[in-house]
């Protein structure tokens, strides 16, 4: 029987994996799935970049625009939900295209992600509360303490995952680093993974256009009519978040624009170091087409 493949297209924001993957997937006859967190919430549009109509129209789409900014979600479903999607693309289609920029997801797909209990909620309350009365610089000091190795990689700009951190290290008593044994599930199809990466100056350049062009179109009035809901995780996103402080006169839009732009660049450099880590990835960079289509014709 003919292997099934995944086509993994990945890459830091702002890279030009969208169109690039329509195209694709109209070369190879199928399918895209998104390895995008945050363009999975209907209600985000602008600020997650989610395909234009006359894109998705070109080509089924997979997760987008399909859970609520109120749901709970988790790489763990994440993984469970798109494993499914590929049993029914593998049916009528070769091979299924994957693409996105967050890493969590797509190693969860290529390779499963490990278990983890669950937690407490008034353990949970009693760690955000200690949060909203101490400031990051507490939990960061707490997770050193209770996991220095899993301190040394974690974004410490990133309240949540510092606090899923610290939860398990609590209510178990192993550390958080000891549940990440990453120990690869054994998938039934063949996985390639093309890895987009432009200058970072052309990179760079990108990002700031594209920030301002969804304040064009409408980021603002967007981001506001769900600032009452800015404490959800699915809110603390890039183009939100930063926004959120100006409404409360915190700041001014200039400064939030700037704060925008500075954290959307600082999003693609830690993309990169995670994708980074998988040597198998085969970068290139998104204008090469041709290049692209001929490797995968050889695979």
């Amino acid at each position: 029987m003919k292997i099934k493949k995944l086509i993994v297209i990945l890459g830091p924001t702002g890279t030009g994996k969208t169109d690039l993957s329509i195209e694709l997937a109209l070369k190879f006859d199928t399918q895209i799935i998104s390895g995008d967190s945050r363009q999975i919430y209907k209600e985000l549009q602008i600020g997650t970049a989610v395909p234009e109509p006359e894109q998705l129209a070109k080509v089924k789409h997979y997760m987008i625009q399909n859970k609520s900014i109120f749901d709970y979600y988790s790489a763990g479903k994440y993984e469970l939900e798109v494993l499914d999607i590929l049993d029914n693309i593998f049916k009528t289609k070769d091979a299924a295209l994957l693409v996105g920029g967050s890493g969590m997801y797509i190693d969860a797909v290529c390779s499963g992600i490990d278990e983890l209990p669950d937690i407490d909620p008034e353990l949970r309350q009693n760690l955000i509360r200690k949060y909203e009365k101490e400031g990051i610089e507490s939990l960061r000091f707490y997770l050193k303490h209770l996991d220095p190795e899993y301190y040394k990689k974690v974004d410490l700009y990133n309240p949540n995952r510092i606090l899923k951190a610290i939860e398990i290290c609590i209510q178990t008593g192993k550390t958080y680093t000891s549940f990440l044994s990453r120990k690869k599930k054994k998938r039934p199809f063949e996985i390639i993974k093309i890895g987009l990466l432009r200058e970072r100056e052309e990179l760079y350049e990108r990002i700031n256009k594209r920030v301002d062009l969804m304040i064009e179109q409408g980021l603002l009035a967007e981001a506001e009519e769900f600032k009452k809901y800015k404490h959800l995780n699915s809110l603390n996103t890039v183009g939100y978040k930063e926004l959120f402080p100006y409404f409360a006169g915190e700041y001014s839009l200039d400064r939030a624009i700037e704060l925008i732009k500075r954290n959307s660049r600082r999003y693609a450099k830690r993309q990169i170091t995670w994708f980074k880590r998988d040597e198998k990835t085969i970068w290139i960079h998104p204008e090469n087409i041709d290049e692209i289509k001929t490797l995968l014709l050889k695979k």
